[in-house]
């Protein structure tokens, strides 16, 4: 009887899946405007809300503060007192470079304090090229960024690099977004399509790629499906990627929406040659076509001069003459990792019934999520090399008239200046999504944006010229027991910094950064331990020498199935997929690596140098030196007085046990004291 019982319960579960709507009820043909779900908050048009009245004008150095402000008054709440010109240039410094301030720099702020002399500072700090390194990190966690395959053989990726300095160079120049968005997702449907343009959409190649798949055509809809899922989660904030398989379980996105998406992407092809995989000319369609033709006319004469050798058995000198001339007229272009839409004719997409290849159903034309148009948008016919689908796509996410593009990067920047986004799901703005905690704020700072032309520097300006951005860190008791969250923004968060901004500033205090900039990555150095389990322990990571490993972390190789140890341990972003906000764990193997890892060692060995090559070689001096390198202020009395016993202890132990002269003895000592402090909380916390 049991097992009768199972049966009918078997049966039915399998009755109710196979009864599941394989299609969306929206006929994608007629007025999309009554699509259930279309009232949720995100979807709403954008409108720039009015800035609200408040009690505490003064507070008010922006628009900012009024939308913060009006939602403590409601709840007779005070935000905090301005942060201390110190922690505050220092915190402004990790924004926007990723490492502390230098001394000089510390000590022409604090001549001057003022309003002028900070906002000086924020557009100093913005120009420099250390801003799109800084931000440009971001950006690289969204677009799963990373330099190799993935999977079993975990094969590098020739030229990947290119995309990552793009990406460098644009938030650098300041790119309006919505060309950012264009160059993306359309760089070569582009009328002014360049070679830069072309690398932009590498975007479309950065996920993992089986080079081995078991069933080819399943991998293909795989790589289909990590676009459309990454490019809605990135630019949208919609897991559209959950309705390959069925209607989305929350939002009002339906399996037809999805594959409606999924026509958009489907003329890409990966260039390989078999399981290598290929790059290409980076340049405008003319110049992609000179150099087509003047190496046609290259071959030929290569041709010309082997019959020629085989012959009069020499290689004629005109030959090589006339080869090297097509070479100085036509240049090479650089190479680029990207996919193409080999013809304009775009193939069939369908429906696939639980989002399987082998199980096809109705055919689907390209269009976007009904929830988001009123009506269909009218695709135009296939240009002359492409579709021209995916530049459809790219105009209308980066229309001002878009409910969600604008706010979702907004949001992205918020969420990086204080660590929570004012809406707390940044790549989920569907209705499991957490709501804005300030919605009148996310839509005015949107409104703004746009107004502003998109510009992502001068939405750094307003933020970080608010009150609400200058406030400390200190908790209060009271605040904190009506608001525990911070969702109010009463208070700056204290929040630890990112493994990219702790490596560089350790890198910047010791003195040994290297501030080379863009072209093939370094290698970090990596213990032979953490090689050993490779089946190739000797090829897997080719090392680089110290002065090219001291580059800034962004530059270093990102290998899918090797993660540098210290990278690792203190939570670099997953690669294989969008990541829209990093996890910060707490656990014992981070203070091991801080603290005993060959990194923080060396790099305390450095910053003890130069410590005696900036103080000489006394005590005092030399401590008060680390503290204003590291963390940006004089010890205080009792650090002082502890830290110079230190020294004088561990140099008579030293000498004791080991037996070497004073100065020797002292200069280990200071090193031991220089991983201690790299060591402190206060190091990698920005307050």
């Amino acid at each position: 009887m049991a097992s009768l019982g199972w049966r009918k319960l078997l049966f039915a579960s399998a009755l109710i899946f196979f009864l599941i709507p394989l299609s969306p009820q929206v006929n994608s043909a007629k007025d999309n405007s009554t699509q259930p779900g279309r009232k949720h908050w995100a979807f709403q048009p954008l409108k720039k809300p009015r800035i609200p009245q408040v009690r505490d004008r003064d507070w008010v150095r922006n628009p900012i503060d009024a939308f913060v402000l009006a939602g403590l008054e409601a709840q007779g709440m005070r935000p905090n007192p301005e942060a201390g010109a110190r922690a505050l240039l220092r915190r402004i410094h990790l924004d926007l470079a990723g490492f502390p301030p230098t001394p000089s720099e510390q000590e022409t702020f604090l001549q001057d304090t003022s309003e002028k002399s900070l906002v000086r500072i924020i557009d100093d700090l913005l120009a420099r090229p250390s801003d799109g390194e800084r931000w440009g990190r971001h950006w690289l966690d969204l677009v799963r960024y990373a330099e190799t395959n993935g999977y079993e053989r975990d094969a590098s990726r020739p030229e990947v690099w290119r995309y990552r300095d793009y990406v460098i160079r644009a938030f650098n120049e300041d790119k309006p977004y919505d060309r950012f968005i264009l160059e993306q997702l359309a760089g070569d449907e582009l009328v002014d399509a360049s070679g830069e343009t072309m690398i932009a959409t590498g975007y479309y190649r950065l996920g993992p790629w089986d080079d081995e798949p078991a069933d080819p055509k399943e991998d293909r809809m795989d790589q289909l499906d990590d676009i459309v899922s990454t490019t809605a989660l990135v630019f949208m904030g919609l897991s559209l990627g959950c309705a390959r398989c069925h209607d989305h379980k929350f939002d009002a996105l339906t399996m037809e929406d999805y594959y409606r998406m999924v026509a958009i992407f489907n003329p890409l092809q990966r260039p390989t040659n078999g399981r290598t995989e290929l790059v290409l000319p980076a340049g405008s369609p003319a110049q992609v076509a000179a150099l087509a033709r003047r190496d046609q006319k290259m071959a030929e004469l290569q041709k010309l001069a082997a019959a020629a050798k085989k012959k009069d058995g020499t290689y004629p000198a005109e030959i090589e003459k006339a080869i090297q001339s097509l070479r100085r007229e036509v240049p090479d272009l650089p190479r680029g990792y990207f996919m193409i839409e080999p013809s304009p004719k775009a193939p069939d997409t369908h429906v696939l019934r639980r989002g399987k290849v082998s199980r096809p159903g109705k055919k689907v034309e390209p269009g976007f999520p009904a929830v988001l148009v009123k009506k269909d948008p009218a695709f135009p016919a296939p240009g002359k090399r492409t579709s021209l689908r995916r530049l459809t796509l790219a105009r209308w996410l980066a229309s001002p008239d878009h409910p969600l593009t604008a706010r979702v990067i907004v949001n992205r920047v918020w969420q990086q200046h204080f660590g929570q986004g004012l809406v707390r799901t940044p790549s989920d703005f569907g209705i499991k999504g957490q709501p804005p905690t300030h919605p009148e704020l996310l839509d005015w700072l949107a409104s703004w944006f746009v107004e502003h032309g998109w510009s992502l520097k001068k939405l750094h300006r307003l933020i970080l010229s608010s009150n609400t951005y200058r406030q400390s860190a200190k908790r209060d008791q009271v605040a904190a027991a009506k608001d525990p969250e911070n969702k109010l923004l009463w208070r700056f968060p204290y929040r630890r910094l990112e493994v990219e901004a702790i490596r560089d500033s350790v890198l910047a205090v010791s003195g040994q950064l290297n501030r080379t900039m863009y072209g093939p990555s370094m290698f970090p150095h990596v213990p032979k331990d953490a090689l050993a389990g490779s089946s190739d322990p000797d090829k897997i990571w080719k090392e680089s020498n110290e002065r090219e490993a001291s580059r800034r972390t962004i530059y270093a190789f990102s290998k899918r199935s090797m993660v540098v140890p210290l990278l690792e341990v203190l939570d670099v972003c997953d690669t294989v997929r969008s990541t829209d906000r990093r996890l910060v764990t707490t656990v014992a193997p981070q203070a091991l690596m801080l603290f005993n890892g060959d990194f923080i060692n060396r790099q305390a060995r450095h910053f003890a140098r130069r410590l005696e090559k900036e103080t000489g070689r006394d005590p005092g001096k030399q401590i008060e030196r680390a503290f204003t390198l590291a963390l940006c202020r004089p010890p205080t009395d009792k650090e002082k007085q502890v830290m110079v016993q230190y020294l004088q202890r561990e140099t008579n132990h030293i000498t004791n046990e080991t037996g070497l002269e004073v100065n020797g003895a002292r200069h280990r000592a200071l090193a031991q004291l220089c991983r201690v402090i790299l060591n402190l909380n206060e190091f990698v916390y920005s307050d």
